[in-house]
This record gives structure tokens, sequence and C-alpha cells, in this order.
């Protein structure tokens, strides 16, 4: 009985092996295999020229759009953040579309993509922070691209507000990136929001100082500098009594591109015009007295 079963077994196998290889098997499969290929190339060819079309109609939207928002009351840096996100968006829905057209299921794409972004964003949590900070400074606008900011222990004008940074330019030519983050949650000291910024100097003389001569000389450095605003209240007082001397304090306004060049202008003038009229400039010592 097993026997005619395994030789009927091997009598099917036989069969099918010369029904495949027979002439009009293989023309058959080969009719299959040039329409694939023909449809998988035309699927291909579509879905590089939808690409590359779709790719420059992004470039120009993004274009149209960051150039009607740069004409409108818009800050620059909420244009080029509605830009980048617009420029994102085109994409995302770009590759959609080529992966539908090369026939592969968008839905399971879809969920694999969801998915993987939960994973990504609870692995980079810091970057969506950032981001989130990023929209909020775009939204509330605590400052704007030109503006001269302070932040803890960074400071400098801003060049521009991205997605996750916010860029900085210092005034010894360096670039601070600065966590949008952290930025959004820390205090901001808008230099730049005025024209004008008060310009405060403090300089000790020793407690034996004529302090009218003292206050009368840095009135008149004040008085000679061209930078200074005149019709602004321009003042010399006494700051504090200190250990080791008293702190005079001058109060002028300046211009906020004047500000740097003409602190450090004025600090040297008093130096140089305490010396000629024989003031002195207290510093830290130690006196030891020996007695026998």
């Amino acid at each position: 009985m097993n026997y005619f079963v395994a030789l009927s077994s091997t009598q099917d196998t036989a069969e099918q092996i010369e029904f495949f290889f027979s002439k009009a098997n293989l023309v058959a499969l080969f009719n299959k295999l040039c329409n694939w290929s023909v449809s998988l190339a035309a699927k291909i060819i579509m879905a590089l020229i939808v690409w590359q079309i779709g790719k420059r109609l992004i470039i120009w939207m993004v274009k149209i759009i960051v150039k009607a928002l740069g004409k409108s009351d818009l800050d620059v840096g909420v244009a080029r953040f509605i830009g980048s996100i617009t420029k994102f968006a085109g994409y995302a829905i770009l590759i959609l579309i080529v992966v539908g057209i090369l026939g592969i299921p968008t839905a399971s794409l879809i969920t694999v993509f969801g998915s993987a972004a939960l994973a990504v964003g609870m692995s980079l949590q810091g970057s969506l922070s950032n981001f989130a900070g990023g929209i909020l400074l775009l939204i509330f606008k605590p400052f704007k691209i030109g503006d001269y900011i302070i932040s803890g222990s960074c400071e400098g004008t801003v060049v521009s507000i991205e997605l996750l940074y916010t860029k900085l330019h210092t005034i010894d030519n360096k670039i601070i990136m600065m966590p949008n983050g952290t930025l959004s949650n820390s205090n901001i000291i808008n230099v730049g929001a005025e024209e004008v910024r008060r310009l405060d100097i403090q300089i000790g003389v020793g407690y034996q100082t004529d302090l009218s001569k003292a206050k009368a000389l840095l009135m008149e450095c004040l008085n000679r500098k061209e930078e200074i605003i005149k019709d602004k209240d321009v003042r010399v007082i006494v700051k504090s009594l200190d250990e080791s001397c008293i702190t005079l304090e001058t109060r002028a306004w300046v211009a906020n591109d004047k500000y740097w060049d003409t602190r450090f202008e004025l600090l040297e003038e008093y130096k140089k015009i305490f010396d000629e009229n024989g003031i002195e400039i207290p510093f830290n010592q130690l006196d030891v007295h020996i007695t026998k």
C-alpha cells in the first residue's frame, strides 16, 4: 500500500516538474515577469517624476510664503519658522504620495511611522522641549531678530530663531546657540527693545577724596562725550560707602549701537582724568604692621 502511494506521489511531482518547464508555462511566466517589470518600471518612473515636481513645488511654495510673510507685520523669525513647518509638512505629504504610487500600503506605513515617531519622541524629550520653546518664543515675541538680549551668562545680538535653537552673535564675534527650551524658561533681558540704553559705570575713590571735585571731573568727561544724549538725565551720584572706597556712579543715556564703545572709552577717560588730578582709585590691599 505504501509503495503505491509513494509511486503516485513521485508521478505527481514529475508531472509538476514537466508542466513547470513546459514551453507554454515558461512563456506565460516570462510574459508575467515582463508585465511586472514594465509595471514596476512605470511606477518608479512616475514616482521619480512626481518627486521632482513635488520638490520644486515645495521650494516654490515656501519661497512664496516666506516672501509674503516678510511683507507683513510678522517678525522675520516667525516667517522663517512658518516656512520651515511648511517645508516639513510638504515633504511628509510628498513622501506618502510617492510611496502610494509605488504600491506600498500607506496605512501600514503611517502606523509604522507613528510608532517610530513615538519611540523617537521618548528618546528626544530635550529636543521636543526645545521645539515647544521655539514655538512659545515666536508666539509671545520676548525678542526679535536684531535685538541684544541677556539670558543667564549669555548675551548677544539675536541672529536667528530656529526650531530648536536661537543663535546669538556676541560683541567679540562669537556665535552662541541657545536651546529654545532653556531660553523660554529663563529670565530674558531684552536690551535692544528700545533705541537708547542707560549707561551706568561705577568707580571707587578713597575716603580722603574731595567728592565734589571727583564728581565734577566725571561730569566733565560725560559732557564732552558726543555719544552721550544730552537732553536726557545725566548724573554722577554716590552709589555706596564700601569697606575700602566710596563708590561713585555715572548715569547717562546712549544709543544701543554706541553702548559698548562709549563704555570702554569712558572707563579709560575716568582713569586718566583722576590720575591727572591726583585722585586715588583704591584697590584691595593688605597692610602689615610689625611691632617689637
